[in-house]
């Protein structure tokens, strides 16, 4: 089957469309699921082109990926359904337990793989958030295992310095190769829903040394969404500047209580963290300082809250900023940027390189699977498919190949918010070759 891309009234209407007045808040799929999802699932695959490659036998076969997430809690209950019959597991965390988190975030990841790339086989691996050599551990082990894709869509944002530089960058280019060598794997990346949450310039002091948001705003009022622990991280490139960021009441201008803060030196980072109580009567803002070194640029991101000053360029976070990743999007069910997906640019590769669609229905949960987390497992299984059908392709044939043929979707030529355009794989006849 194939088709143009679908109008954006009818893939709207597709998506989303009430069964019953009840359930008029309730995407279609998500009343009579069972249904619906079939279909909502055949137009989705239909605008990524893998429709066609899977009725002409092209399901993933032959080829291994690596869930790579910190949320697989549960995930023997959905073997032989939403998942493979089996997956080959290992938590790469200290501990070594895989489950460690109370989340299906990897779960929801691997689904999506799996409805698009279902012959393949499916690896999963977790790691310790405080510790980046857990998390390359993970992927050292997945090419150890043959892995030819990884697909990540967890953010660690002062992993780096918000360029695609530092020490992790340095060492997971090294593990991936430059993708021309018979088993470099292909890494793909979210670029994360932080395009509201982030803030990137030179430090402009005021007078009373804190940097100026605006002209005149020194305080950047932090939003929490109170359903788990807020993180705010400032990372920077010159190794000789150091930034410190102070959370406050802004009512008071003193300093709630269970804030702890961390300096990194290698990336250069300062993190502030707390869990925020509800109904506690206290705001929270945040207000960054130089302690040394000349002005600079820095990036600023929040995790689990929203921020009252933002600037949307080079909003992508690690490992996104790299330019040894594949940085994927998110765009609607009209083929835009959805409003949470970060942009570039980052690194010196264009970044974000492709988009994929949202929302992807689930038959784990009522909810659709959706962010930027579901769009890049998307690209993944799409390499999946072109590296099962060309076994000789190396990585960075089948990058090249996913950036050629996506569909632009933006200005002519690469774009700093949909990249190069959407995931789509051409028609097969005749057969694909990579450029």
């Amino acid at each position: 089957m194939r088709h143009l891309l679908v109008p954006s009234c009818l893939a709207v209407a597709l998506l989303a469309a009430p069964a019953t007045a009840a359930d008029s808040a309730l995407p279609a799929w998500a009343t009579n699921r069972d249904e619906r999802l079939p279909q909502d699932r055949a137009l989705h695959l239909d605008w990524l082109g893998v429709d066609d490659w899977q009725e002409a036998g092209y399901g993933g076969k032959g080829v291994k990926i690596l869930v790579l997430d910190t949320g697989f809690r549960g995930y023997r209950d959905y073997l032989g359904k939403s998942l493979p019959a089996s997956v080959v597991a290992r938590s790469a965390r200290k501990d070594g337990n895989l489950e460690h988190k109370d989340s299906q975030h990897g779960i929801l990841v691997a689904e999506v793989v799996h409805a698009i790339a279902p012959d393949a086989e499916i690896l999963l691996s977790n790691w310790d958030t405080d510790s980046p050599e857990t998390f390359l551990d993970a992927v050292r082990w997945a090419k150890e295992q043959g892995a030819r894709v990884i697909t990540c869509s967890v953010v660690m944002p002062s992993w780096s310095d918000g360029e695609g530089n530092g020490p992790t960058h340095r060492k997971l280019s090294a593990l991936l190769g430059d993708g021309t060598r018979p088993g470099d794997p292909l890494f793909f990346s979210c670029a994360g829903n932080t395009a509201q949450r982030h803030w990137s310039g030179t430090f402009n002091p005021a007078a009373d040394g804190y940097h100026r948001w605006t002209k005149d705003v020194t305080v950047n009022n932090v939003s929490p969404w109170y359903d788990g622990r807020v993180s705010l991280e400032v990372c920077w490139s010159d190794p000789g500047a150091r930034y410190e960021i102070e959370v406050i009441d802004p009512a008071t201008g003193k300093q709630p209580e269970g804030v702890t803060y961390r300096q990194q030196v290698d990336p250069p980072a300062s993190v502030a963290r707390f869990t925020p109580k509800s109904g506690s009567g206290i705001s929270y803002a945040l207000r960054v300082k130089q302690v040394s070194g000349k002005p600079g640029k820095f990036h600023l991101n929040s995790l689990a809250a929203y921020l009252s000053e933002v600037r949307l360029a080079g909003s992508i976070p690690f490992p996104g900023d790299g330019p040894e990743v594949v940085t994927v999007g998110a765009v609607d069910a009209s083929f835009k940027r959805a409003s949470f997906s970060a942009c570039g640019p980052n690194s010196p590769q264009p970044k974000p390189d492709v988009v994929a669609p949202i929302p992807f229905g689930s038959f784990m949960r009522s909810r659709p699977f959706s962010g930027t987390s579901c769009a890049t497992p998307q690209a993944a299984a799409a390499a999946v498919l072109c590296l099962s059908r060309n076994s000789d392709w190396t990585a960075a044939q089948a990058r090249k190949y996913l950036t050629t043929w996506a569909r632009d979707l933006g200005p002519t030529g690469h774009d700093c918010e949909t990249g190069h355009g959407l995931v789509w794989l051409p028609h097969l006849a005749p057969a694909p070759r990579a450029k």
